[in-house]
């Protein structure tokens, strides 16, 4: 199977509906941006030895890719695709609680930086938020569900404690953004 078509030569590309459409519409660019935070994790599971912290990012990649495919479906609804549930958003914020846990109280903004690991956190936390920003544009033009923005939402909260995290785990002191 070859993996190029020649389909897209002329800017238009398939939905999981079939429908073409210009690969600048907003919800290419919606899903697009979920899969660009899928593969910054896949960078940040590459500067992680933690098997817990692997596992959860391996975790986290397999729903953003049934996120990718929920947008893709262009409000075609087919039980054979995937779903994004509650407890999905709740595993999250155990996740977070338990980081939370053993980390020092916030006193000022962290700025993004001391090792590969934190700032790749932080890259996944912006690219985070921007996939929410593009998958809120087109809320409402396909099916979806509360449960993506939810989940999107907690998850770049979760990249940002797991910076955190990081930085404990690392024994790097996080730099502290102060207004001069």
């Amino acid at each position: 199977m070859k993996v190029y078509t020649k389909r897209g030569d002329k800017g238009k590309t398939s939905l999981a509906s079939g429908r073409r459409v210009d690969k600048f519409n907003a919800l290419i660019e919606a899903y697009g941006t979920v899969d660009e935070l899928n593969a910054a994790v896949g960078e940040l599971m590459a500067l992680t030895q933690s098997e817990g912290i692997r596992d959860q990012l391996s975790q986290i990649q397999y729903l953003l890719f049934n996120i990718g495919s929920m947008l893709a479906r262009d409000g075609v609804i087919n039980d054979d695709y995937p779903d994004i549930k509650e407890s999905s958003v709740s595993l999250l914020e155990d996740w977070m609680d338990r980081y939370t846990e053993s980390l020092k109280p916030m006193t000022a903004f962290i700025l993004p930086s001391g090792s590969h690991a934190i700032a790749k956190s932080h890259v996944c936390r912006t690219v985070c938020r921007r996939a929410e920003r593009r998958v809120l544009s087109v809320q409402g033009e396909v099916y979806s569900h509360d449960t993506i923005i939810m989940y999107l939402n907690r998850l770049s909260d979760y990249f940002f404690v797991l910076a955190r995290y990081f930085a404990q785990l690392e024994g790097v002191d996080e730099l502290l953004w102060k207004a001069d």
